[in-house]
């Protein structure tokens, strides 16, 4: 465990930085440390540096205040802390910070973390970032909009609590942050359901253009760079289509695919029970966790790409003893 409060004693700068395209996860864990330092630590200039995120999370305090580029930042900083990522090139866009940074500290929840920091605190099987920071930080200086920033991960990386990964712990950690007044309501409604109208209009196209395979335990679809810029949507505004076609009666596995340049797609993936989809994306460059995982594909075409899933899903399939 890394007692955050020991650094924060003797730091008098902090960069604060989270994965590419952060979700609520990345972003509860980044703001949250960012306003527990503000609120408790005033004589420390922590900046946070991450991608822009989607628009409903736009509640979260202190995000107005993150920097999207590297042109506000120091030229050194006391520590730089890691959050919801194992590997330098996850934050690539901010890569340079680590050679600013005299101490670097790294909090995660990923599988194949690097061991790129000073010191790691990396538990797999943890719920979300934001569990495991709490456990990190001195429950008596958590105010409400650290809460509020700590609780959001945990509700938006745990599907509202309801993945394997949930334990007695993460509910106990979830009324703990409850007690600081937090609207638990408005959070869930906000972070977890609300959807743009664009949104909606690309969850349909996606459905739409979902297909089944591997005798009907697997879903695919895919949308390109095109459909997505008629729509006007961000990579960060992509979320919600790889659950919704999870949540199809029979599927064992579910496949998201989005173009974010020609041929460059970004791959999300999502398992019900049995498959390891971690190790699928493994396969591929990227990672995640068992029932939760992405990573990146460059193909000539979207037929190559699900030619090429479909091989590794079969093989996944067949060892969680789900297909002959």
């Amino acid at each position: 465990m890394i007692q955050f409060d020991t650094y924060l004693k003797e730091a008098k700068t902090v960069a604060i930085t989270g994965h590419v395209r952060p979700d609520g996860d990345c972003l509860g864990t980044t703001l949250g440390f960012y306003n527990y330092i503000k609120e408790n630590y005033p004589e420390v200039l922590a900046q946070v540096f991450l991608e822009p995120a989607e628009s409903a999370l736009s509640y979260l305090p202190g995000i107005d205040e993150v920097c999207h580029d590297l042109s506000s930042a120091l030229s050194s900083y006391d520590l730089l802390c890691v959050f919801d990522c194992g590997g330098e090139a996850r934050f690539e866009p901010f890569q340079d910070l680590i050679t600013r940074a005299k101490c670097i500290l790294n909090l995660d929840h990923h599988l194949g973390n690097t061991n790129f920091a000073h010191e790691i605190y990396c538990v797999p099987e943890c719920s979300s970032a934001c569990e495991l920071l709490y456990t990190c930080l001195t429950d008596e200086k958590i105010t409400k909009d650290v809460a509020t920033c700590l609780y959001t991960g945990m509700v938006t990386d745990t599907g509202i609590f309801r993945f394997q990964s949930v334990t007695p712990r993460t509910m106990e950690i979830a009324g703990a942050l409850m007690r600081k007044g937090i609207d638990h309501t408005r959070i869930v409604d906000t972070a977890y359901f609300q959807k743009t109208f664009a949104q909606n209009k690309v969850l349909g196209l996606a459905l739409d253009k979902a297909i089944l395979f591997h005798e009907d335990k697997a879903i695919f679809s895919y949308i390109t760079k095109q459909e997505r810029e008629a729509m006007n949507l961000s990579s960060s505004e992509m979320g919600g289509v790889i659950d919704q076609l999870r949540n199809t009666e029979g599927i064992e596995v579910a496949v998201f695919a989005y173009e974010l340049e020609e041929n460059d797609f970004k791959i999300s993936m999502r398992a019900r029970d049995l498959v390891d989809v971690s190790l699928i994306c493994n396969h591929f460059g990227g990672g995640g966790h068992m029932r939760a995982a992405g990573c990146n594909m460059i193909t000539d075409s979207v037929d190559h790409l699900l030619k090429a899933v479909d091989e590794q899903i079969g093989l996944a399939l067949r060892r969680a003893g789900l297909e002959a």
